[in-house]
C-alpha cells in the first residue's frame, strides 16, 4: 500500500539538534513543509555525504519553510556523538533524529529487520501531516538533495495551484499543465 496522501500517524521520538536533545512528533510538522531523510546508520561511509549534501542545501529548504529531519535507527545520544566527530555531520542545523526503536521506519516502509537499520528513504510532508513524495531505495545508492529540493518545490507549486500538474523535469519558474480533455492524445 502506498503512503502518498496518507496522513503520518502519530510518533514520539528524541532528536539532536543544534548542541540540544529535543522531542519530535507528528504535531512538529503541522503547519510547515516537512522532508524525512531516512539513512541506514551513523557513523557509516555514505550516510555523512548525504547529511552534508542536506546541509549545504539547508538554506534553500528554510526558503521554502521547510524542516528537514534525518532520521537513523540510532539513539539520539549516537547522533550527538556523529554530529560532533564527523565533520560533514557537523554542518547539520536540522534534528538528528534517532530511532532505536523503529516506529519512523516501520511506519514509513524503510525498516530493514535482519539489519536493524533503515533503506534510503526520501518523504515530503505537506503542512497538514500528509505525505506528498516518497522515493525509497537501497543502502549503497545515496541521493541528490538538488532533486528532493525539486520535488518539494513542486508539491509546494501544486499545493498553491489546484488543476495544474507538473510535467517531467519541471523546476521553478517552468510552465506547467492543466488538465483538460482537450488535451488527450495532444502532448
Amino acid at each position: 500500500m502506498s503512503l502518498i496522501n496518507s496522513q503520518v500517524q502519530p510518533f514520539k521520538v528524541q532528536a539532536f539538534k543544534n548542541g540540544k536533545f529535543i522531542e519530535i512528533t507528528e504535531q512538529s510538522l503541522k503547519g510547515k513543509w516537512s522532508v524525512f531523510i531516512f539513512m541506514p546508520a551513523a557513523f557509516t561511509f555514505n550516510c555523512p555525504t548525504e547529511v552534508e549534501d542536506a546541509a549545504d542545501n539547508y538554506a534553500a529548504f528554510q526558503k521554502m519553510e521547510a524542516e528537514v529531519y534525518i532520521v537513523t535507527t540510532d539513539s539520539h545520544f549516537a547522533h550527538k556523538v556523529w554530529h560532533e566527530t564527523s565533520p560533514a555531520v557537523g554542518k547539520a542545523k536540522f534534528p538528528l533524529i534517532g530511532d532505536p526503536t523503529h516506529v519512523l521506519t516501520n511506519m514509513f516502509g524503510v525498516h530493514i529487520p535482519e539489519d536493524g537499520m533503515a533503506l534510503r528513504g526520501t518523504f515530503v510532508i505537506n503542512p497538514d501531516g500528509v505525505i506528498k513524495t516518497a522515493e525509497v531505495h537501497s543502502p549503497e545508492i545515496a541521493r541528490d538533495v538538488k532533486e528532493t529540493v525539486r520535488k518539494l518545490k513542486a508539491a509546494q507549486y501544486t499545493a498553491a495551484h489546484p488543476g495544474e500538474v507538473c510535467p517531467a523535469k519541471w523546476n521553478e519558474g517552468a510552465s506547467t499543465i492543466r488538465p483538460s480533455l482537450d488535451l488527450v492524445g495532444k502532448i
